[in-house]
């Protein structure tokens, strides 16, 4: 299963969820995480930073709990892509470039 995790952006085709919060995308995954084949995160919440923070805050949460899911990121921001490319990589989990039109190549 792909989950799309943007405020904005509608789900591209071919994901299967689109999440727009912190706190559903933890508890998702935390349902779900056996069946999840990629996250594809933007990083600003927008609107609905209230409900978690930003959406680093899933890859914060997912360190502490061990779980590990291959990752894509579609941020527009490039200091927040940084920061999410840090803890990919000092994770040690596998980065999947983004197949879809928003990929920012800051980090590779």
């Amino acid at each position: 299963m792909k989950i799309w995790i943007d405020d904005i952006r509608p789900i591209p085709e071919g994901y299967d969820v689109w999440i727009k919060r912190v706190d559903e995308a933890i508890d998702f995954i935390s349902v779900h995480k056996d069946e999840i084949s990629l996250l594809d995160l933007d990083h600003d919440a927008g609107d609905y930073f209230c409900y978690g923070g930003d959406y680093i805050k899933i890859l914060d949460w997912m360190e502490e709990e061990g779980i590990s899911i291959p990752i894509s990121i579609h941020s527009g921001n490039p200091y927040g892509v940084q920061r999410m490319w840090q803890i990919i990589q000092h994770c040690g989990w596998e980065y999947v470039e983004s197949p879809d039109e928003y990929t920012l190549d800051v980090i590779l």
